[in-house]
């Protein structure tokens, strides 16, 4: 039964040119040591099945004690019968400890699974010399009945015992010889014909089960040979599946530490660029030098320009390494819509255009998110390649599915290139109808409107016609239970200029550099500016200005301030004071900030650094609807 465990050593150092015997002796010990862990885990299997049919093994003991004494109960004298089910109680006592403590140690061990099997061994036999005492001593007390009971009572323990007791045939043998042949011989006893037949058909009987034995444990040790080997290959599947599983979480680590890098680097870069691009404005606003007025324009240009490659070169990153994540759910459009309004129409609004939506009560299923971040793009898109006429963003229901479409009045797209644009890097060639600052960027923002439609899996068309606009369409699954819409909007259509004479700005910047930059070049388009370091300073200043003092007519604050703060404090600090209606812009670094909320939350609208002037410009005449001087 307890077969003892390979010994443990180092592994020997193969010769670099074995021979054949060689060879063969290596194979011939490795299937020693193979069949030596097989017949070890089949041991602690065998010990295992049997603990596990005790509590059954128990009820069943219970139940066949219980027949016996209501059959012979007015029959065997009451000091017999009560002995013999005290000491059946006292093993089923003594088993069940036996079985709460295997269940409680878990013996792995080859020691340890003999000291439990040999226990249980004990308890099998002392169980059969009971019943072998039962009919032993209670056969001749009863009637035909009471006989023909006992006999089927404990031959019924014998065929059950054989699922259980088979693979360990010996035990089982013993077993069936101490609880039978007491009752052969006192079948056989009288020595009349009947009774020495009827011993004779129990005999029989007992050969059959044998027999059947025999067969039971040569299929149990097949299947249990099977299941060792089938755990065996489990271990080393999940000793792969875990070296999988090592490698992936590396590749996820070096991705998110790739995505984490182009966040950080594209925050960190947006500070200085943005400084650069107001202190550039203000250079210009102070020199009538005609070249160093295309220089800040070229400056201006640029910065806008590495603005744009940091956010597309983010989100291609984030996408390739499965760093976004796919949250369907139910919403209205209508939510996106407004932000969309909030985003973009300052933008529409400096270039002339009418920026409009359609469809915002319809309800779509699919990631908010990135429904909102391809129509960002193409909406983004549209304003950019279109000079005169408007934009229109709609939802309609179509063929039971809903169709986003993003429609303008733009230079259109030539048949040819139509293939292609949504390829990485690859931008139309140029044409004489596209200005300098059409033609600028990396050729990413298709390509990332192509792969968010296809991570979502929505369809994603255009129709284009040169010199009549364009038009693209994303097709997504009809949304249910609609949310509550908003109908507050940004409205205001005044033509933006650059005088800010008589307007008061306050500022609150922790950036030395941009605080500076931000007051010279407010200063240089007239206003009157009051700059703040911290939160604290601004609200200081707010509680100590008379009552009669001029409340701002803007305020600008950065989103990351000193000590945890942020520009969403500075702002309640200065309304707290001056009045809710006071406008207000908000500047981030981040691209992931996911501010929209608060933004229609807290009624102010959102920068992204770095903020080239005529951005600033833009969002500033569009929040106080200045006209130029």
């Amino acid at each position: 039964m307890a077969s003892s465990p390979p010994a443990a050593g180092a592994l020997p150092t193969p010769a670099p040119t074995p021979t054949a015997a060689e060879a063969a002796s290596a194979a011939a010990e490795n299937h020693a040591a193979v069949k030596a862990m097989l017949d070890d885990q089949a041991s602690a299997e065998r010990v295992q099945n049997i603990f596990s049919y005790l509590p059954t093994t128990q009820a069943a003991s219970a139940a066949g004690a219980a027949v016996v004494a209501v059959l012979y109960w007015e029959h065997v004298p009451a000091t017999g019968l009560l002995s013999w089910l005290g000491l059946l109680f006292a093993l089923g006592l003594a088993r069940s400890y036996l079985h709460r403590a295997f269940l409680r140690e878990r013996p792995t061990t080859q020691e340890r699974l003999l000291k439990y099997y040999q226990g249980w061994r004990y308890s099998t036999l002392t169980a059969g010399v009971l019943w072998g005492g039962a009919a032993w001593f209670f056969y001749s007390y009863g009637g035909a009945t009471e006989k023909i009971g006992l006999i089927l009572t404990i031959y019924s323990f014998c065929m059950a015992a054989m699922q259980i007791l088979s693979p360990q045939h010996h035990t089982f043998y013993e077993f069936c010889v101490l609880a039978l042949v007491p009752l052969v011989v006192k079948v056989a006893w009288p020595a009349t014909f009947e009774d020495l037949f009827l011993a004779g058909v129990l005999i029989f009987i007992f050969g059959i089960t044998v027999s059947l034995s025999r067969l039971y444990r040569r299929n149990f040790e097949g299947l249990l040979q099977i299941k060792v080997r089938a755990d065996q290959l489990l271990v080393q599947l999940r000793a792969e599946k875990a070296a999988a599983d090592e490698a992936r979480q590396e590749a996820e680590v070096a991705n998110r530490a790739k995505t984490q890098f182009f966040a950080a680097a594209s925050h960190d870069l947006r500070q200085p660029l943005h400084a650069m691009g107001l202190f550039a404005e203000a250079l210009r606003q102070r020199s009538h030098d005609e070249e160093v007025t295309r220089l800040v324009t070229s400056i201006n240009g640029s910065v806008d320009a590495l603005e744009g490659l940091f956010s597309e070169l983010l989100d291609i990153t984030k996408i390739d390494t499965g760093g976004v994540d796919v949250t369907p759910e139910h919403f209205n459009i209508g939510d996106i819509f407004r932000k969309l309004r909030l985003h973009f129409e300052p933008t529409a609004f400096e270039k002339g255009l009418a920026l409009r939506f359609r469809g915002e009560n319809h309800n779509v299923y699919a990631d908010p998110v990135l429904v909102e971040r391809i129509l960002r793009n193409l909406v983004s898109n549209a304003i950019r390649y279109t000079n005169d006429g408007s934009i229109l963003v709609s939802c309609r229901r179509r063929n039971g599915r809903m169709v986003l479409q993003v429609w303008d009045t733009g230079v259109g797209i030539r048949e040819r290139e139509q293939t292609r644009i949504f390829e990485e890097f690859y931008q139309v060639p140029h044409s004489e109808v596209l200005s300098p600052q059409q033609r600028k960027g990396l050729g990413l923002g298709l390509a990332i409107v192509k792969r968010l439609a296809d991570l979502i899996g929505a369809p994603l068309t255009l129709r284009s016609e040169v010199g009549r606009g364009t038009v693209f369409s994303v097709t997504l699954p009809i949304g249910k239970a609609p949310r509550s819409i908003s109908t507050a909007s940004v409205s205001g259509k005044a033509p933006l200029g650059l005088t800010l004479d008589h307007k008061f700005i306050v500022v609150v910047e922790d950036e030395p550099a941009v605080r500076g930059g931000l007051e010279v070049l407010l200063k240089g388009w007239g206003a009157t500016v009051a700059t703040f370091e911290t939160v604290e300073a601004s609200r200081a200043w707010a509680q100590t200005a008379p009552s009669d003092a001029k409340a701002p007519d803007l305020l600008i604050v950065d989103y990351r301030l000193e000590h945890g703060n942020t520009g969403l404090d500075a702002i309640q600090a200065l309304r707290g004071r001056f009045g809710l209606q006071v406008p207000a812009i908000m500047v981030t670094g981040s691209t992931m900030s996911g501010l929209e909320a608060d933004a229609q939350a807290h009624d102010f609208h959102l920068l992204v650094k770095p903020v080239v002037p005529n951005k600033l410009r833009a969002m500033i005449g569009f929040k106080l609807g200045v006209r130029g001087g």
